[in-house]
């Protein structure tokens, strides 16, 4: 055979691309200590000392053992001279979401014995917990430093002055995560003059709200400057001369400013990111075409404007459209009037556009035409006029649109052809109103499929004949919600479904061909009512907490393509029943308590493709029928139970099985040498067009695996722990 496995378990491909786009306004990148160099050892002393303050509860300086300083975590040494230029203490764990970072921190006191690090130009103690002590005034004398970050590590007090004496300093973070601070002053800044990146967010800085724009410009270097929450006051409407030209990020939010927007802050060519959210900004919006930079290439930098939680009035500018680079757009919580402009539909790099809570009233159909967004936010606005298929044509990556409102001053009118398809499909996050369970509707079909929406379904919805309802994927509690009789297809899947599956559902909704209710918290039995849904084509209700035994039920569904009961505590025989239907293909009942032999009424079942019978207590021989009836097998799975006797050389003739597990059983005697003959684990399955095999574990080199919607690319034989006997067939030795 042309293909060759290795021993003889899984042959699988994982193809993983990722693509991470993550842009840094400013770099560093410096040599890795040699291991042939040494530390200096005033400098290990000075570390030891410098440990000896520092509570570390999660043990991370457990490596700070040793002569060779060098080598312990955190820090990196010059590879030609042994001294310590690096000490990289931030807790990465700073902003796990499950609150984990807090058992990483470090705390307790920064010891000045890092004075001794003569060379160190790099200090990162970020995000670890110093529980309030204030900034040490000693680091102001480390005057090396090119990299500070102090941030989100709970100190306290005022900034330093002597922090004025860090003139190599690029790159200076001390973002206050307590939101405490004593006042401080901004003098010390004008002797940073090689700074690119300076964050103060959270400090006191109302001395230097007269100055601090002169205090900053002084900076010729500066690309990214964040003065959020620093009670700033005062906004200068005009200013004579901007000496940072090179800005690129610009964070001035949450200060309380009370004033005009000032048009020199678009005369910044560079600016790529302004915020100036969460202030007391009022007026109207400036013309954006009058600014130098834009008259100069016609076009701005601006990539992020946010302008939200402010007081602007008027109308937006029609000079919006000048803005072409923009990609995200907030004006919510505002109080503009009017339409949107028309230019809006310029814009076509924009990605996120938020408008709510407004007092706008004309929508522009130029919004159809930002095939860029991904949200938009129209919600709370007194909205008039027609609404149709134009505004929304070429919105080909809306995910989000939040159209809430809460006023009846809303006079808008939908008007869509009935046949029309929407370039998008929306992710909502979100409870179910009662109204919308309550209108009087006809519905046709209800997709709300793989959204974030929560709450109780009731089962008020009418719905015309051959109706859909796919409500998977969400996070819907309650009860299973059954609908009369029209509906023919329920897909309740991927949710927090709870009870039993209800008794009468075969009664309620006759006309089912079918049925989802997998991975949910479902128990009890398996309803008999099921056996009068005799259009049923698929019945999946794997996943859940169901028991008892499978009914015998199969002889009036002889529609059904696929049986997936997996996963659930089902006991008792396979039904007899299953073997009168002629057109089953996937039949997967793995992962129960079933027991007794596999039946042989399922050698009538010859267009099975699949049969996942593993993890189970079945017992008997392993039936040479299989291979005989069943001879379009793609995937045959019996592991984990408690069959005996040969393996059938018959099963050689199965030339599309790609996936073959017989491991964890007793079979016993001579591995059929004929067993290389299954082609079908030489090529990947791509050309099979209709492909239902559920989840399916696969276990290789003693891992288990899921796959789910890749398991037709996996080629797989196991035949391990059983008691089988004599040599390998060679096609599998050649690797």
């Amino acid at each position: 055979m042309g293909h060759s496995v290795s021993s003889i378990e899984l042959l699988s491909i994982v193809l993983l691309v990722s693509r991470i786009l993550h842009p840094k306004t400013i770099s560093f990148a410096f040599c890795q200590s040699d291991v042939n160099v040494n530390c200096i050892p005033s400098e290990r002393e000075a570390l030891i000392e410098f440990k000896g303050g520092l509570t570390d509860p999660s043990n991370q300086l457990s490596s700070w053992v040793g002569k060779d300083c060098c080598k312990w975590t955190g820090v990196s040494c010059n590879n030609r001279t042994g001294h310590v230029f690096m000490l990289n203490l931030r807790n990465s764990n700073a902003d796990d979401l499950e609150g984990n970072g807090a058992m990483d921190a470090l705390g307790g006191e920064i010891k000045p014995s890092l004075l001794h690090l003569n060379d160190l130009n790099y200090l990162d103690l970020s995000g670890n917990n110093f529980g309030g002590i204030p900034i040490p005034d000693f680091i102001g004398s480390l005057r090396k430093l090119k990299y500070l970050n102090l941030s989100g590590a709970s100190l306290s007090g005022v900034i330093p002055p002597s922090f004025g004496n860090l003139s190599n300093l690029n790159f200076l973070d001390l973002d206050n995560d307590l939101g405490e601070s004593n006042e401080s002053d901004l003098r010390w800044l004008s002797h940073l003059s090689s700074l690119k990146y300076l964050n103060l967010k959270g400090f006191d800085l109302i001395k230097a709200s007269g100055y601090w724009l002169e205090a900053v410009n002084v900076l010729p270097s500066l690309k990214e400057l964040h003065l959020p929450s620093c009670r700033l006051s005062n906004l200068p409407s005009t200013f004579p001369f901007i000496n940072f030209t090179s800005l690129q990020v610009l964070d001035l939010s949450n200060n309380g400013f009370n004033s005009a927007i000032p048009y020199w802050l678009f005369n910044i060519s560079s600016l790529k990111y302004l915020d100036l959210s969460s202030n007391n900004l009022e007026g109207q919006l400036p013309a954006f075409e009058s600014m130098k930079s834009m008259r100069k290439c016609n076009s701005s930098s601006l990539e992020t404007l946010d302008l939200g939680y402010n007081e602007f009035t008027g109308k937006l500018p029609s000079s919006l459209g000048y803005l072409k680079n923009l990609r995200n757009l907030q004006l919510w919580h505002n109080s503009f009037q009017g339409s949107i402009p028309a230019s809006i539909g310029n814009l076509s790099s924009l990605e996120q556009f938020y408008l709510g809570d407004n007092k706008m009233n004309g929508l522009t159909e130029s919004l159809g035409l930002l095939s860029a967004l991904v949200y938009l936010d129209l919600s709370e606005n007194p909205w008039e006029g027609v609404v149709t298929e134009t505004h929304f044509v070429n919105l080909s990556s809306l995910k989000e649109l939040n159209f809430n409102q809460n006023s009846l001053n809303v006079s808008l009118v939908f008007n869509f052809s009935s046949d029309w398809l929407p370039p998008f499909k929306l992710r909502i996050s979100d409870t179910f109103p009662d109204w919308f369970w309550g209108l009087n509707l006809q519905v046709d079909e209800l997709d709300v499929g793989s959204n974030q929406l929560s709450g109780k379904v009731p089962n008020s919805l009418s719905f015309r004949e051959s109706s859909t309802v796919d409500l998977s994927s969400n996070l819907f509690v309650g009860a299973l919600p059954l609908w009369p009789s029209n509906v023919t297809k329920l897909y309740l899947n991927d949710n927090l479904f709870s009870g039993a599956i209800p008794g009468d559902i075969g009664e309620v909704m006759p006309s089912l061909t079918d049925l989802d209710v997998s991975r949910n918290s479902l128990d009890g039995r398996i309803p008999l009512s099921i056996g009068n849904l005799i259009e049923l084509v698929t019945l999946v209700i794997s996943n859940n907490n169901l028991s008892g035994e499978i009914p015998e039920f199969f002889s009036h569904l002889s529609m059904l393509w696929i049986i997936d009961m997996s996963n659930n505590s089902l006991s008792g025989p396979i039904p007899r029943s299953i073997g009168s239907l002629s057109f089953l293909k996937f039949l997967i009942l793995n992962e129960n308590n079933l027991s007794g032999r596999i039946p042989p009424t399922l050698q009538n079942c010859t267009l099975m493709d699949s049969l996942d019978l593993g993890e189970n207590r079945l017992s008997g021989n392993l039936p040479s029928w299989i291979a005989k009836s069943m001879t379009s097998l793609l995937t045959l799975r019996l592991r984990s139970n408690s069959l005996v006797g040969k393996i059938p050389s018959d099963i050689c003739g199965l030339s599309t099985l790609h996936l073959l597990d017989l491991s964890h059983n007793n079979l016993s005697g001579f591995i059929p040498p004929c067993i290389g003959n299954l082609s079908g684990m030489s090529f990947a399955l791509d050309n099979i067009t209709e492909r239902y095999e559920g989840q399916m574990s696969v276990v290789t080199k003693g891992r288990q695996l899921e796959y789910m919607n890749t398991l037709f690319l996996v080629n797989s034989l196991d035949l391990s722990s059983n008691n089988l006997s004599g040599d390998l067939p060679g096609q599998y030795l050649d690797k």
